[in-house]
């Protein structure tokens, strides 16, 4: 394992440590991001299982989206998680940004998923 992996682990376990302190009633709102595509997650810890999830991939957005690697898919995937969100009725989430900055993609579909209902 590289030098690089084994940090982004240590900081990916640290960052889903302090989450899961602060959890409470929440669930937990997941992203991964690959090179070319963006994946986001609300999971309910307490049961251990995905509420919803949306990505870069989903056919609602494939056609909306050329380039699913960049902050205009992530925007999107972020709109689209929220919109899901709601109908499970889901409304407070706590944000785990998974061991990536909160920068770039990851920020987008923040604010994207803020602007359209989640609360974190």
């Amino acid at each position: 394992m590289t030098h690089a992996a084994n940090l982004f682990e240590r900081r990916q376990r640290r960052v889903r440590y302090r989450v899961k302190q602060t959890l409470g009633e929440r669930k937990r709102l997941s992203v991964f991001r690959s090179n070319q595509h963006i994946y986001a997650q609300i999971i309910d810890d307490a049961e251990g299982k995905t509420i919803v999830s949306a990505s870069s991939l989903d056919k609602e957005l494939a056609s909306a989206v050329k380039n699913g690697g960049n902050k205009d898919a992530a925007a999107a995937v972020g709109k689209l998680i929220a919109e899901r969100a709601k109908k499970a009725k889901v409304e407070n989430v706590a944000f785990d940004r998974g061991g990536y900055n909160y920068h770039g993609r990851v920020k987008a579909l923040a604010e994207a998923a803020r602007e359209h209902g989640l609360k974190f």
